[in-house]
């Protein structure tokens, strides 16, 4: 490879670390916790454990893949070298820029849907401007664009601590059902997966990152974790202050919580709209190295292997990649969106957990490993998430 189509290694622990919270936060703890609500009732918190829990195995067999193959599009790498198919690898690849995409647009409409608490716009405008500035920002640099989202992450961590302060000071809104709604459970743990989209990115950020093998599985691991926490307490305090049949039907579930509190109303919205910001730019630099990965083997993609020489960014990836979230931005709602992300992950997650056993079987030894029943639950596990998925569709 040519000296000026590698990306530049300017990544740490701690800026990796914030990307994965960022982008996980951002992928939709501000927009579906009333959906999850709208199944699980007052057990939404159950939901979102059970979430965490279908996820963890997969994220600890992304932390051993990212260090056996520290490349961009990391996914393309592990099922190409572990079910022996370059064909099915490229799928992969093109499904996690399908998820990338669709997964940004969903975040985006669900953070205009706050945007328009405090500007009386049409949506469609602030969709589309919103979403060009921030393909306009991954355009910047790797440095820059994650500084940036870094500082969104706190301001929206900071946010999700009020939401959690204003939930548990309310007065209950409504007795916690004694029989436990298990479908429901199921059900809210299905679309509450979405909200847990993000640990796999990082994974595509591997040669932008100081110490692949060091940092990756660290910052995976950190990111899932932090993450989890917050979304258990957020949603015990959301259904705590707020009836879940009033947080199913709100567009912005939070906000309703937020009005339980003796605060100023227009702060929790505009932190929302950092959140969603974050979460967009996130997706759309994760989906252009993907893109850039799947360059350096197709020659028919080879226009996305392409780095600026100054900015150290894959232009043409990225361009495409902003370009294709506004499109479903403006033509598809946001439950659609999450519905769609979630399955077309379930299914790379069964594929790269498979890769693993293959990879584990021919060569035990990696710098970060996993017991071998890691990779085979999370196969289970999220096919078992994928089939309920497909339920949902239907």
């Amino acid at each position: 490879m040519a000296q000026g189509e590698e990306l530049k290694r300017r990544l740490g622990p701690v800026l990796l670390t914030a990307y994965g919270v960022g982008v996980m936060v951002g992928a939709g703890i501000y927009v579906l916790v009333g959906a999850v609500a709208g199944h699980a009732g007052g057990w939404t918190p159950l939901a979102f454990v059970l979430a965490g829990l279908i996820a963890a195995p997969s994220a600890l067999s992304y932390a051993e893949l990212s260090t056996r193959l520290p490349e961009a599009a990391g996914e393309v790498a592990y099922v190409e070298a572990g079910l022996a198919s370059r064909a099915l690898g490229v799928l992969v690849g093109l499904a996690i820029v399908l998820s990338g995409v669709i997964s940004a647009a969903a975040v985006l409409r669900g953070g205009v849907g706050y945007l328009t608490l405090l500007l009386p716009l049409p949506s469609a405008p602030l969709i589309f401007a919103l979403g060009l500035l921030l393909t306009v920002i991954a355009l910047w640099g790797v440095l820059e664009s994650i500084g940036f989202a870094a500082i969104l992450t706190v301001i929206e961590v900071a946010g999700l601590l009020l939401v959690i302060w204003a939930g548990a000071g309310a007065p209950a809104a409504a007795p916690l059902a004694t029989a436990v709604p298990w479908s429901g459970i199921a059900a809210g743990a299905a679309l509450a997966f979405f909200a847990f989209i993000g640990f796999e990115d990082i994974v595509n950020m591997a040669e932008e990152v100081r110490d692949p093998t060091r940092t990756l599985p660290r910052a995976i691991l950190a990111a899932l974790v932090i993450t989890t926490l917050l979304y258990v307490a957020v949603s015990a305090a959301a259904v705590h202050a707020v009836a879940p049949a009033d947080l199913a039907l709100s567009e912005s579930p939070l906000a309703e919580v937020w009005a339980r509190a003796s605060a100023p109303q227009a702060l929790l919205p505009a932190i929302a709209v950092a959140a969603a910001l974050n979460g967009v730019l996130a997706q759309i630099v994760m989906a252009a190295r993907v893109l850039y990965g799947l360059g350096r083997r197709l020659p028919a993609l080879g226009v996305f292997r392409h780095i600026h020489p100054r900015l150290g960014t894959p232009v043409a990836a990225t361009l495409l990649a902003g370009g294709l979230m506004l499109v479903a931005a403006l033509a598809l709602p946001v439950a659609a969106l999450a519905q769609l992300t979630t399955t077309v992950l379930l299914c790379v997650f069964v594929l790269v957990n498979l890769a693993l056993i293959g990879l584990k079987r021919r060569a035990p030894v990696a710098p970060f490993r996993v017991p071998m029943v890691v990779p085979v639950f999370g196969a289970l596990a999220s096919g078992a998430a994928l089939a309920a998925s497909f339920a949902g569709l239907a």
